[in-house]
């Protein structure tokens, strides 16, 4: 795979103005999603597929993280026309909950000593 074909930017799902934070921030969100060991087992070609995706996560993170490569990539990327992007996946988002919070995550319930509502035999 060769940078010149794919928009670096568009694979971590950024805009080419993007800051070092937010480079760094969609990079770790994609691994996570597409690492190894996070993904579940199951169909081989769906793990195929996520390790393709990784792969290329990586090559634009490592493109996009140091600001020398950056703006080399972005100067290449001027000359070029340009290409068309695949429109975003749409996100989800709660009527009740803004997009900044997490979902709500319940752990176990366990009660701690007696229950009121029980009554002794």
């Amino acid at each position: 795979m060769t940078t010149q074909q794919t928009d670096l930017y568009a694979i971590l799902g950024l805009a080419s103005g993007a800051t070092q934070d937010q480079i760094i921030r969609a990079y770790r969100r994609l691994l996570r999603r597409h690492h190894p060991d996070t993904r579940a087992p199951g169909d081989h070609r769906q793990n195929a597929a996520s390790d393709a995706a990784l792969q290329q996560i990586i090559v634009a993170y490592t493109v996009l993280r140091d600001p020398g490569r950056r703006a080399a990539y972005d100067r290449q990327q001027a000359t070029r026309p340009p290409a068309t992007i695949a429109p975003a996946k749409p996100v989800f988002v709660s009527r009740t909950r803004s997009v900044s919070e997490p979902p709500l995550r319940a752990g176990p319930v366990r009660w701690h000593g007696q229950d009121p509502r029980r009554q002794a035999p």
